[in-house]
């Protein structure tokens, strides 16, 4: 299964320290039982939220563990979160995240029903937690023209870069 959590900060001049806070946040998160993987990703496109974490999870059991309810969430930036970004998704389709090279781009397309069968494209059903999206389709690209092109094949995508490797927990 895979977890998602986008956001952003109403506060742009603390985004540099964010992102300090996040890299151990991952750490932390990977360490969890159940999370077995977790990376983060900034958006390269405008009118979506500007950070997205994919996380691999064995269960949607993994969220009502002690250590989970512990570790979640977003420490000191809970003020300055805007809650116009904040989405928080369990998807089923797929048993593990993708893992996305430090020059390679993951595709995010959110559908109300199961997009276009295009190679690459992985349809995933949301199951939990927010349920802001009942489809998205998920692809890696080697490269931001590959995934612009298959965006628009999609009817369009965001696309975005990844900020770290991923984390194995």
């Amino acid at each position: 299964m895979i977890f998602t959590s986008e956001s952003g900060l109403t506060d742009p001049s603390r985004i540099p320290d964010w992102d300090r806070w996040y890299l151990g946040h991952l750490a932390a998160m990977a360490a969890v039982p159940g999370i077995l993987s977790a990376q983060r990703f900034r958006a390269l496109d405008r009118g979506v939220p500007p950070s997205l974490a994919m996380y691999t999870v064995a269960s949607p059991a993994v969220f009502d563990s002690e250590t989970y309810l512990r570790t979640r969430g977003m420490g000191e930036f809970v003020p300055m979160v805007d809650r116009a970004l904040h989405r928080r998704n369990l998807f089923d389709g797929l048993d593990a995240a993708p893992e996305v090279a430090p020059d390679g781009i993951l595709l995010v397309a959110d559908h109300a029903t199961a997009g276009r069968d295009l190679a690459g494209v992985s349809w995933l059903r949301c199951v939990g937690i927010d349920r802001s999206t009942a489809y998205r389709g998920i692809a890696v690209c080697a490269d931001l023209a590959t995934a612009r092109a298959v965006a628009a094949r999609l009817g369009g995508a965001a696309c975005y870069a990844p900020m770290t490797g991923r984390i194995v927990g």
